[in-house]
Formats: C-alpha cells, sequence, structure tokens
C-alpha cells in the first residue's frame, strides 16, 4: 500500500511502515479522503448531525483556523462527549500545530482541577452540560487557561468556526513528532499524561484494524467505549477514518439499553464493547432480544472476556467476539484473536508488527507455560509519560513496554491472562490470579459479575475472596455459597477456592468498565 505520506511493505517479521519526512497525521486520516472520492460518503452517523467526510474535511480546517489564532504548540484539554465536534476539535488542533488532549468526561470538579495544572493547557473545551464540574474546577486554579469555551451552543467552539476560513494547509511535522496525549485510567491513582505522535493511529489503524479485523471502507463501526479511552479512540474514530468507513457516535451513557438502541437505530457491521457490557447485554438478553442482524462480528477489550461469556454470547447471537489486549501506552490491541483462529478464554496471538516477550522478575524470558510479565515492542508505544520521568523509567524500557499485565503462553501459542501484576497475590507460597478464580465463579448461571481479591485470614494469612453480582438479588441464598465453592473445587487447584463469598449489589470499576479491585482489597 502507497500513498503520499505513508509506505507499506510486507517482511518476514510483519508489515513495515515508512513515513514521508513531512508528516502531519490529518494528510492520512482526513484530507486524502477527497482526493480519495469519498467527499459525499458519511464519515459520521450521530443523533445530532450525520457528517459527510467533505464536511468533515472543511470542519476540520475551519476548526484549524480557529485553533491556529489562539497559537499553535498550544494543549488543548479537550472535555467533549462522543459528538461530531469532538473530531473537528482533535483533528483540527492537530492540522494547526497544536497538542489535543482528550479526557474523561465523567470526572469531578478535583479531578479536571488537577489534569488543567498537570498538562499545562492554555485552551480548554468542553461539552455544555459539563459546565458545573468546569467551572468549579476553574475557580480553584491560581492561572486559568487563556481560552476556556464550550463546544457548541451560544458564544461556543462551533460559533467561532462558522466564522473561520474553509482552507487550511496542515503544519508540517514528522512522523515522530508529539502529536496528542490521552490520559491513563488512574485507576491505582492520579492518571498519567501518555505522549503519542503522529505515526502511532497509523500503526494501530493498519496493522490490528485493517490487517487482523478486516475493517473496509464499507463498514459501519459503533464503540461502546468512548472516545476519551483508548479502546474507543481507536474503534470509534482512527479505525473507520483510515480505510474511509463510517463510525456511529453516541454521547449517551453507555448502558445494555443503549447499545442496543444504537444497534437497531444505525446498523452497525462492527459492535466493539468491554467484558462487562457483554455480560449485562447478555442478562438483558432474558427479557429482551434486540435485533442484532447488521452485527458481522464484535470485538472486546479492558480486560480479559471469560470463556464463558463468550460462549454464551456465541450460542445466544451466533456472533463472534474476538478479545485481545491493547493499552493506553500501545494506543490499541497487540494480541488478538482472528476471524479464523479464536481460542476463548486468551487472548489470541501477537498482532503481526509487534514483538510480544513474557519476562520474569530479572527480565529474561519464561518457558512456555510458565507465568511472567507481559512486554510489548511496536510502532505505536508512547514515548513516555507526561513530567513522570519515574513512571516512565518503570513503564518505558527501552524499546519494551511494560504492560503491567501478567501473562502465560500455552503450547498452542495463544497468550492467556493472568491478571494485573498489581492483582496476584500468593496463597501458601503459590501466585493466584484472580482472572482464573473470577472466569470459574462466572460460568455459574446465576452469577452476573464477579472480582475476587486477596484477604488475610485469622492467622493473617492470605486467602481468596470473592465479591458476586447476581444475575436476579433474589437468588442470594446461604447455600449459594456453598455451591460456587464447590464448584471452585471441583475446577481448579484445592488453594484457590474462594474462602469468602460476598453478595454485592455492583462492583467499583472505572468508567471505561475496569474492575478496580484495590477498592474492595481496601474493604477487607
Amino acid at each position: 500500500m502507497r500513498n503520499h505520506t505513508v509506505t507499506i511493505d510486507e517482511s518476514p517479521a510483519g508489515p513495515m511502515l515508512t513515513f514521508a519526512p513531512i508528516f502531519n497525521a490529518t494528510n492520512a486520516f482526513i484530507d486524502r479522503h477527497i482526493e480519495e472520492g469519498r467527499g459525499n460518503k458519511f464519515a459520521i452517523y450521530s443523533a445530532s448531525a450525520e457528517v459527510t467526510y467533505a464536511q468533515l474535511t472543511e470542519r476540520v480546517n475551519r476548526s484549524a483556523n480557529v485553533l491556529h489564532d489562539f497559537g499553535s504548540s498550544q494543549r488543548l484539554l479537550m472535555v467533549v462527549k462522543d459528538r461530531p465536534e469532538f473530531f473537528y476539535l482533535f483533528w483540527g488542533a492537530i492540522k494547526a500545530g497544536l497538542v489535543p488532549i482528550p479526557v474523561n468526561t465523567l470526572l469531578r470538579a478535583e479531578d479536571y482541577q488537577f489534569l488543567m495544572v498537570d498538562s499545562g493547557a492554555a485552551i480548554v473545551v468542553y461539552s455544555p452540560d459539563l459546565v458545573e464540574p468546569i467551572e468549579a474546577a476553574l475557580e480553584t486554579l491560581d492561572e486559568a487557561p487563556a481560552h476556556v469555551l464550550t463546544a457548541h451552543g451560544k458564544g461556543s467552539f462551533m460559533e467561532l468556526m462558522a466564522a473561520a476560513d474553509i482552507d487550511f494547509e496542515a503544519l508540517p511535522t514528522a512522523a515522530q513528532d508529539d502529536c496528542f496525549w490521552l490520559y491513563s485510567s488512574g485507576s491505582t491513582g492520579n492518571p498519567k499524561g501518555v505522549v503519542h505522535a503522529h505515526q502511532d493511529m497509523v500503526f494501530t489503524s493498519e496493522l490490528y484494524a485493517r490487517r487482523i479485523l478486516g475493517v473496509t471502507e464499507t463498514e459501519t463501526c459503533f464503540s461502546a467505549g468512548k472516545l476519551f479511552f483508548s479502546y474507543g479512540f481507536g474503534n470509534a474514530m482512527t479505525f473507520p477514518l483510515w480505510v474511509g468507513a463510517t463510525t456511529v457516535l453516541s454521547e449517551a451513557r453507555t448502558t445494555p439499553e443503549m447499545t442496543f438502541d444504537v444497534i437497531e437505530r444505525f446498523r452497525p457491521t462492527i459492535f466493539f464493547g468491554v467484558p462487562t457490557l457483554y455480560a449485562q447485554q447478555l442478562h438483558l438478553m432474558d427479557s429482551v432480544m434486540p435485533d442484532l442482524s447488521s452485527v458481522k462480528f464484535c470485538c472486546s477489550a479492558g480486560e480479559a472476556l471469560p470463556a464463558d461469556v463468550y460462549q454464551r454470547w456465541k450460542d445466544k447471537t451466533g456472533i463472534d467476539i474476538l478479545d485481545g489486549i491493547g493499552s493506553t501506552e500501545a494506543l490499541h490491541i497487540f494480541i488478538s484473536n482472528r476471524h479464523d483462529d479464536t481460542q476463548p478464554g486468551s487472548s489470541g496471538k501477537p498482532v503481526p508488527g509487534y514483538a510480544i516477550r513474557i519476562v520474569d522478575k530479572d527480565t529474561k524470558p519464561v518457558a512456555p507455560g510458565e507465568v511472567g510479565a507481559l512486554q510489548v515492542r511496536g510502532g505505536s508505544t508512547a514515548k513516555h509519560y507526561w513530567n513522570r520521568p519515574d513512571k516512565t523509567a518503570e513503564t518505558m524500557l527501552g524499546n519494551w513496554l511494560n504492560t503491567g499485565d501478567v501473562y502465560y503462553q500455552d503450547n498452542d501459542g495463544y497468550y492467556v491472562n493472568y491478571g494485573r501484576s498489581d492483582d496476584m497475590f500468593k496463597v501458601g507460597a503459590m501466585w493466584c490470579s484472580p482472572f482464573e478464580i473470577e472466569s470459574c465463579l462466572i460460568a455459574h448461571p446465576k452469577v452476573l459479575e464477579v472480582a475476587v481479591v486477596g484477604r488475610d485470614d485469622d492467622e493473617g494469612l492470605i486467602k481468596p475472596a470473592a465479591y458476586i453480582v447476581l444475575r436476579n438479588p433474589e437468588d442470594a441464598d446461604p447455600s449459594l455459597e456453598d455451591e460456587l465453592k464447590a464448584q471452585c473445587k471441583a475446577e481448579l487447584a484445592g488453594y484457590k477456592y474462594p474462602r469468602w463469598i460476598e453478595i454485592v449489589e455492583n462492583l467499583p470499576k472505572t468508567v471505561t468498565g475496569k474492575i478496580q479491585r484495590f477498592k474492595l482489597r481496601s474493604r477487607v
């Protein structure tokens, strides 16, 4: 594949991507669609607007003109929901030489205050219904950003765009120049600014979306994961833009009902979800069966997808879920199941173009079947964390990225998730994986969700404790605990069965759907 900005050649080690000396990501993701005849094709479907590629190009240029007048090389903090304005702001900033920083739209005022200070953003643009936490955050600052605007509405960024020129020449940048940031989820502390280059979006879009998923311009993509989340960022924006496909955006809170409504209305061909959501959707399907006939396949990431959830989804819908593992630091998925090579309960095999290794505490590769730390090397991995040299040194190990995930490779070459390194614990001097126990428990027909952590017993020794959300709360019964323990004893090594089982209404999660086990550990 060749165009005026990127050359892609095949090699035994995987695809080789070469970038033109001057490379601005907007040339590859926005501008070329007009040259390739997609001007009248819809790029975005949403409740608020339908946007063609020609309209998208024009509005990105208008956005670039507005932002350039604010001053190039500035940082733009985007607290913007999944609406077309997100695209205009993000790509307009890149085109004008600014650094866009999309952040979580579900935070508190103190979180936004931290992000404003940490990023040093000179410009803040936010969705109007977030005015309360944003204004509260601004009131706490010693020095407010130079420009603060709502994304749409009266006096908004969209109003400034409407008066701006429709032409703009992208500022000359290089593929490895800083392009945008994403903040890590902050599930164990303050989030970290992850600095990505222009080229990173090309690597994930070409190597994973086009080559593994087979995304083409005929597809319509819908992601339950939001655009500020690296998973949704690729699924709903860079992947469809790379191939000239269409994306469906919804600013509504993610629920099973919302996802089914969007699928029935806009008829996407690819659906991107997370394990927790798939379990919740299956529960809803017990009473309401949506029309999913437009969906050719689904994808999952964020946490490992239990084999039982995969199988129940397949049995119920007839649709495959391709599970994979990625990270904000790698931008997207680097190990994945394939259409013709799916192993339920595993993350699949490496995406060509990425190197994977599993190492011990001395950074020596372990043998197949042995558990160790998962590390990845590839063209989309972040350069560093913003203003965090300590965390950068811990995570960015030369060309290798330490993911913080614990894995093993089975005898057939599939990579199997063993949990996060922070979540692992020892029982009787033997390592215990929360995910392995959780996968056993969630196979029980009465269990909707489960999280396992280590808890001290009366003698101060760590044993597994399970927190369980039931499909139907009325199923709570003293005999259920014995039933669940017996199931674990029958299917797992004896030391792994949960000594305590607690029925809870819900599990603590990040807004991206990841279970916050550290909060459960603090309760015991």
